[in-house]
């Protein structure tokens, strides 16, 4: 299994990373998928990098499928999604006239 980076690593998730994440911030537990939108298998490379840079962990080992590697989001993981987001403030108030 690969090893964590050491905590507040700079390296930003790719988009294939990142869209693997991402699906993770509204699950239960943060859970991460085995499979992508289409029902493919996500390659074992993006979750082994993601599980190396401490973006994801192993959550549990599953004994009817040793090979599959159940995974959830860390809290450094969830960080590095929302810092890549592009966040725009708006200004709903701007043009209205209070009197």
């Amino acid at each position: 299994m690969a090893t964590p980076r050491r905590p507040g690593s700079r390296r930003k998730p790719t988009d294939q990373q990142a869209a693997w994440l991402c699906r993770g911030l509204d699950q239960p537990g943060g859970k991460l998928p085995l499979f992508d939108d289409t029902g493919q298998r996500v390659k074992r490379q993006t979750i082994e990098s993601c599980l190396k840079a401490g973006w994801a962990e192993r959550w549990f080992h599953n004994p009817l499928k040793p090979d599959w590697l159940v995974c959830r989001l860390t809290e450094s993981g969830r960080s590095a999604i929302l810092d890549r987001s592009t966040v725009i403030a708006v200004d709903f108030q701007q043009g209205v006239r209070v009197e």
